[in-house]
């Protein structure tokens, strides 16, 4: 069934599906930032993306409820812009050859730490201008990368919200996000049935992680909190540098 893998390239996926899961049950975010990197080394950098997608829109749908429940309203808009700019995200890498998806992909990564160290802003929603951006660009980055985040971290975990609504928001968006990116890849031609049955045969993973970073999220205060986003996040973004080097 998954004669085009390797032995290697599986495991890599694996390990990386179950640590990146761990994160964003911990965090609320940073599964497509930790994981299409780590994927894009054994992968080509479409097939990461494509699979990545997959990923996210299956956690997301097991959580649906919840995050509807709990997410502030501005996900939506945001989600719908993002549906909007995905295809074009998509069309660019996928014309676009492998160091130069690899070297985005990694400046990307490390956007999205600079964004958690920016000082905490207040409750209230920033105006129509930022939104829209944050909706833009996060579409773009998910077609271009797999990664809403970079954009959509700083809007919400740069306010003063409870932790419920700021990890509900972003991972309703990941999850529209994640069903753009994928229609996107059907559109285009790119979507292989294999890649689909790979992210089935990676979703226990997926589910363990994220169950048990949800566990640990609840025993963890918030600069904790903060000081883990920020260290993995750089990690990541320090590793995929290295891989370009």
């Amino acid at each position: 069934m998954f004669e085009s893998f390797t032995a290697a390239q599986i495991g890599v996926a694996f390990a990386a599906a179950l640590g990146s899961a761990f994160v964003r049950g911990l965090t609320g975010f940073g599964m497509a930032i930790l994981l299409v990197p780590v994927l894009a080394l054994a992968l080509p950098p479409v097939e990461a993306v494509v699979l990545a997608n997959a990923l996210s829109l299956m956690i997301g749908a097991t959580e649906i409820r919840s995050l509807v429940r709990e997410a502030e309203p501005t996900a939506w808009a945001i989600g719908g812009l993002v549906v909007l700019a995905t295809p074009l995200g998509l069309w660019a890498l996928s014309v676009t050859g492998r160091d130069v998806a690899r070297l985005a992909i990694a400046v990307i990564a490390f956007s999205a730490f600079i964004a958690i160290l920016l000082p905490k802003r207040g409750a209230a929603v920033p105006g129509a201008w930022v939104t829209g951006s944050v909706g833009v660009l996060s579409g773009l980055m998910t077609g271009y990368a797999g990664m809403p985040g970079p954009p959509v971290v700083p809007y919400y975990a740069g306010r003063d919200l409870p932790r419920a609504t700021i990890k509900a928001s972003m991972q309703l968006i990941f999850t529209i996000a994640a069903s753009a990116g994928l229609a996107s890849a059907t559109w285009l031609g790119i979507l292989r049935a294999e890649l689909l049955l790979f992210a089935v045969l990676l979703l226990p993973a997926i589910l363990g992680g994220n169950r048990l970073g949800a566990k640990v999220s609840g025993k963890v205060a918030d600069p904790l909190w903060r000081a883990c986003v920020g260290v993995i996040i750089g990690g990541a973004a320090i590793a995929a540098f290295a891989r370009l080097v």
